[in-house]
């Protein structure tokens, strides 16, 4: 680890002695002092948001309930000292093609933000011994599919380019709110392909890759790790997921935590300030307007122009007085789903797991254990049943410091394993995991055993166990404990797009003037990408009288 990450460690929440991306930073200002915005909470949208209005040149003030900042990106010595494990997300595929990176629009890089990209990409082992490994070369890919048929892969090459010839269509609307440029059905209806792919978007991933795949192999490849998103209509999309020319899986260097460090130190850079150990429990509203935030210290911080809000909607609508919210606000809250809930065993490990292959053994970052299509199907069943599979687990294994070195102690590993839960089980409820949790645990650590079998007991340095309860507990935002929250009915149609959060309250926009929402319930959801941050600044700089795109041209201290 770098000495100037080193130096941004500080005492932090009871799960971790030491947390990473909490930023030197004062912990009380001046009650009368007033800002521009007051954002409440430092997740990595709600800073992405903060920072493009601090680049305005807005006075703004960053208000994060807990010790440190990063909320869903965060890294942590959580299991032993000098080992940085991700609490919740690791891969960061999406917010590559932000704009805010892609076009570098706030120099992070500047910042310390450096991403590393693998190679091998993503492996995937059979409970036969087979597999299929991807790799950044392309072509390379496709020979590992036609170890098993070559007509997969000829159909993986060609719905490779469907996908490119689409791409910029589908991806079009992600870094927009919602309602700005044309719809993805408009934008359809003008290309040539058009009609074929509002078929297949509307059909379910099982269905596509059942036509076009004959291999299980192939076609368990494709749908892993998110088995519980191929069943249903309109999952058509996630049938061409490892189609890409470009495959990578980044993670960033030093942990996802580094995301939020960057993030913040650009805030800071900019007169932005962040006050930790500061939970909003209530939105001040006067004359009609949201003018500020108090906290559950009772300091109150005043907006002049706008407050922030990253927290999650079933918890914002108790910070105002019903009456202040529209009754149809109130249903969509209400019949707002989450998905499924994360079940993770982080690992402080003498070696990574390394995967028999022929002629040896492979070391990859990422893994999964889904072991047939039919595994898949019965999946989202037991999710909806609230019963966790102990025999045969549906998980991805992340292992950074295999491409990251700066992740763990010379020769030294940790290693991440994840798989979505329900959050009541049938048998007991959510207060049942607790009961359980260990035993789950060593139920997942058997599933991957069996992929990588030198992970043995002795190669287990140290072990620490989040149910879905300890992510609620760590992060109220991971309700009914949801890191990601774009699963299963949660990135549902009914609640995507326009519909997200609530329907006609989908535009960053909150039904109390002066309020503004970001985060995971907003469009276009969970997981990195960064684009509910982006675009709700997106929103707010038009109805304060400029642009994105103007303050992004903005000269460095002009």
């Amino acid at each position: 680890m770098s000495e100037i990450t080193r130096r941004e460690f500080v005492q932090g929440a009871a799960l971790a002695p030491l947390a990473l991306n909490a930023l030197t930073l004062p912990q009380s200002t001046d009650k009368a002092e007033r800002f521009d915005i007051v954002v409440a909470g430092a997740g990595h949208n709600s800073l992405i948001t903060a920072c493009y209005l601090a680049k305005a040149g807005y006075r703004v003030l960053v208000l994060e309930g807990r010790a440190v900042i990063g909320g869903g990106t965060m890294t942590s010595e959580i299991v032993l000292r000098g080992f940085y494990n991700d609490l919740c997300s690791t891969d960061h595929s999406a917010i590559q093609a932000n704009p805010m990176l892609r076009n570098d629009e706030l120099h992070l890089k500047d910042y310390g933000l450096e991403y590393i990209f693998p190679d091998p990409v993503y492996h995937m082992p059979f409970p036969d011994g087979t597999y299929i490994t991807q790799w950044q070369d392309f072509d390379r890919t496709c020979e590992e599919i036609a170890k098993y048929s070559k007509k997969d892969a000829a159909a993986f090459r060609r719905m490779t380019a469907e996908l490119e010839a689409i791409g910029p269509i589908l991806n079009s609307n992600i870094f927009l709110p919602p309602g700005w440029g044309k719809t993805t059905a408009q934008a359809l209806a003008e290309h040539p392909k058009g009609k074929f792919w509002m078929r297949r978007m509307g059909m379910s991933a099982w269905d596509i890759l059942h036509d076009n795949f004959e291999d299980w192999r192939t076609i368990t490849f494709i749908m892993a790790p998110w088995a519980d998103r191929v069943q249903s209509f309109n999952t058509g999309l996630k049938a061409y997921a490892k189609c890409t020319r470009h495959a990578h899986s980044p993670m960033p260097k030093g942990g996802a935590g580094m995301v939020a460090v960057s993030l913040g130190r650009y805030l800071e850079a900019h007169g932005g300030v962040i006050l930790v150990n500061k939970p909003v429990v209530r939105l001040i509203v006067e004359n009609g307007k949201c003018a500020g935030v108090e906290c559950a210290d009772g300091s109150l911080y005043r907006a002049d122009k706008a407050v922030v809000s990253t927290m999650h909607v079933k918890h914002l609508i108790e910070m105002a007085p019903a009456e202040l919210w529209p009754e149809d606000f109130i249903d969509g809250v209400n019949t707002y789903k989450v998905g499924n809930s994360d079940f993770v065993t982080s690992l402080a490990t003498s070696e990574p797991m390394k995967f028999p292959v022929q002629g040896g053994t492979l070391t990859a970052a990422h893994s999964t254990t889904l072991s047939s299509p039919e595994r898949a199907a019965r999946f989202n069943s037991e999710l909806m049943m609230g019963v966790p599979d102990l025999e045969d687990p549906v998980l991805h294994a992340f292992q950074a410091s295999v491409i990251d070195p700066t992740r763990a102690p010379t020769g030294m590993h940790t290693i991440w394993i994840s798989g979505s839960q329900p959050y009541a089980l049938k048998d007991g409820g959510p207060g049942r995991w607790d009961e359980i949790k260990e035993q789950v645990s060593d139920a997942h650590i058997k599933a991957v055993r069996r992929t990588a079998p030198n992970l043995t007991e002795d190669k287990i340095l140290g072990r620490v166990v989040m149910n879905p309860l300890d992510h609620e507990r760590r992060n109220a935002n991971a309700y009914h404990g949801g890191c990601n929250q774009t699963n299963g009915s949660g990135g549902s149609p009914g609640q995507s797009g326009l519909n997200r959060p609530v329907p006609g309250w989908a535009q960053y926009r909150m039904p109390i003037p002066g309020l503004y929402q970001t985060g995971l319930t907003t469009h276009p959801g969970g997981g990195v990408s960064g684009a509910p941050g982006r675009n709700a600044a997106m929103v707010m700089l038009k109805d304060f009288g400029t642009s994105l795109e103007e303050v992004v041209q903005k000269k460095e201290g002009s």
